[in-house]
Parts: C-alpha cells; sequence; structure tokens
C-alpha cells in the first residue's frame, strides 16, 4: 500500500480505566488532549520535538511511543516504512493513570491512518487491536480511540491466542454519559508506573468478591448513562484498589476521605490519579460547578501539597486524524 499524504495532525484524549469495578474493560475518555503533527519525510531521518507533558524525558526519537506505534500501524497494512518529523504538544500528564500511553500508542496508528491511501484498512476494529498488541490492555486504547465511555472485551482466542490476523481478539463497545456527569480528575504530584501498580495485584481473589464486583459494574453502566444517583454506590471495588493502598496510600486516604462525603471517588486506571465522577449542580441548586467541589476542598483542608484538581469533561469524540496542506 502506498502514502497517499505527507502531513497529518492527530488529536488523542486522555482516559480513566477501571472506574472502580470495571478492572480492565470500562474507561471513559476526558477532555485533556494530546495533540501531534506528523510529518512524512524524504529521508531515513527521525526527529521528535516534545512540548508539554514528557518533554526531556521521552525518547525523541526510533524508540518514541508514537513512532513505534506509527511504524506498527505501516508494517501492518503493508505500507512503505518513511522519515518522520513528529511535533508532539503533550497535555495529558504522564505516569499518573490517565492513560497517556494508551494516547500515545492510538496518536501512533491514528497517524498512519491518515498517511495511508486506504484509511479503511486501519478503521476502529483494527485500531483496536493493535493498541491492544501494543499496550497490552483495551481499557484505556478503547475511549482514547472511540471517545465516550466503552466496555472493552475479548472474544475467545484461537489457538496461539491471536486472530488469523495476527492480531488479538479484542473488541469494544462506545455508551452514552449523561450530561450530569462531570468527571473531575485529582491529580497527584508523583508518578506510579502501571507496572509497579500491577505487581501487589494477587493472582486470585475470593469468589464472594468478584460477584460482589460483577453487579458493581453492571450497575455503574446504568448510573453513568441513566441514574447518576447511583454512582456512589456503583463505583465500589473489591479487586484491585484495596491491594494498590501500599502503593499509593496518599491516593487511597483521598479515594476514602471523598467517598465518606458522598462523592464516588475512585482510582483512575492504575494510579495515582483519583477520578472523582461528580454531579453537575447547575440550575437546579443554583450554584456552578459539581457536588464534589466542597468535598474535595474539604479533603485537603486548603493545603494541595503539589495535587492538581482538573474538572474534565467527557470527550465524546475520541482519537481524531486530519490532512495537513503544506
Amino acid at each position: 500500500m502506498r502514502l497517499r499524504a505527507a502531513h497529518v495532525r492527530v488529536r488523542v484524549p486522555a482516559t480513566s480505566a477501571n472506574l472502580g469495578p470495571g478492572f480492565d474493560a470500562l474507561g471513559v475518555a476526558l477532555g485533556l488532549h494530546d495533540e501531534i503533527d506528523v510529518r512524512a519525510l524524504g529521508t531515513p531521518d527521525v526527529r521528535v520535538e516534545v512540548t508539554g507533558e514528557g518533554a526531556g524525558e521521552v525518547p525523541d526519537g526510533e524508540d518514541h511511543l508514537v513512532v513505534r506505534a506509527l511504524r506498527a500501524a505501516l508494517d501492518h497494512v503493508g505500507a512503505p516504512q518513511t522519515g518522520l518529523h513528529l511535533v508532539c504538544r503533550n497535555r495529558v500528564p504522564h505516569g499518573r493513570g490517565l492513560g497517556s500511553s494508551a494516547a500515545a500508542v492510538v496518536a501512533g496508528i491514528l497517524a498512519a491512518r491518515g498517511l495511508v491511501a486506504d484509511p479503511a484498512a486501519l478503521d476502529d476494529d483494527v485500531a483496536l487491536a493493535l493498541a491492544t498488541r501494543l499496550e497490552g490492555h483495551p481499557d484505556n486504547a478503547a475511549p482514547a480511540l472511540l471517545g465516550g465511555l466503552t466496555v472493552a472485551w475479548s472474544d475467545d482466542a484461537p489457538a496461539g491466542g491471536v486472530a488469523a490476523t495476527g492480531l488479538p481478539p479484542v473488541r469494544a463497545a462506545r455508551l452514552a454519559v449523561h450530561p450530569d456527569v462531570a468527571p473531575v480528575a485529582i491529580v497527584p504530584p508523583g508518578h506510579l508506573s502501571t507496572h509497579a501498580a500491577r505487581g501487589v495485584l494477587p493472582a486470585q481473589v475470593p469468589h464472594a468478591d468478584a460477584a460482589w464486583q460483577a453487579g458493581r459494574a453492571a450497575l455503574l453502566v446504568e448510573a453513568l448513562g441513566r441514574r447518576p444517583d447511583l454512582l456512589l454506590a456503583a463505583t465500589g471495588d473489591r479487586l484491585h484498589q484495596g491491594y494498590r493502598r501500599a502503593v499509593m496510600p496518599a491516593s487511597l486516604a483521598l479515594v476514602d476521605a471523598l467517598r465518606a462525603r458522598g462523592v464516588a471517588a475512585v482510582v483512575s486506571g492504575a494510579g495515582p490519579t483519583v477520578l472523582a465522577l461528580a454531579r453537575r449542580a447547575g440550575e437546579r441548586h443554583g450554584t456552578e460547578g459539581t457536588d464534589a467541589d466542597a468535598a474535595v476542598a474539604d479533603a485537603f483542608g486548603g493545603v494541595m501539597a503539589g495535587w492538581r484538581v482538573l474538572p474534565l469533561p467527557v470527550d465524546a469524540t475520541g482519537g481524531t486524524v486530519a490532512t495537513l496542506l503544506d
């Protein structure tokens, strides 16, 4: 397959996975975006310029995650490799549980979609499978790609765990979010690797906890879509957050404090960001903001100690790619 464009711009949202009980399945896209210009070069050079999050820390050549994902997507559709110049304007915090690596992977795949002559060869199904092969799990990649609330799952895998295409058999469905749901990310100053957060999880959990969790995950879909008044009950968790207390004690203490004040707070992804699935106050109460605002202020007692409070609306669009004319 040939390339049809030489310059594209991709925009990919932050995401929050798990949302409490939806471990490795549920995720939501948030209104905070990385934007990347990708230019195909006539030389083999690779140059990556980064501003914002990760500047001076992430690789600036072939090892950059967007470059790796782009190359994997070009290989998958049989398109030629090319030199690349990337200009990355990063806003999604790194190492905080807001899907920065999924955003980079999806950005690379969407950039490849914009560059190749047949974009349909990298449709959403293929893009999700490619992202999952690179990421390991589809829970962040699905909302980064599709927007809104998503539930991702794996079909029964054939021998070897991959389909005939060589891609994992993953799928995702996009669901609507009630307009009163107003996510608020509370971002700590420190990082935590996903590897460290997963390393404290047990290989097995009690059957009673798994059954309890299944009920809460089902309830969460209803709460996010139609019944925001059920969010506090629906965001309960027994599978992962408690086990992670040792590696993110401040985050879990904040979750406990907010939930004690009636706010549906969870660890965002693998943490350590805390996500409050708040509800808009609006005209019904004669105020602006959310029902979490006072609880967050009270929990911190006016001393933020480097934490940032980011109201982030649900992003209903997901990742986009546009061709630029030089």
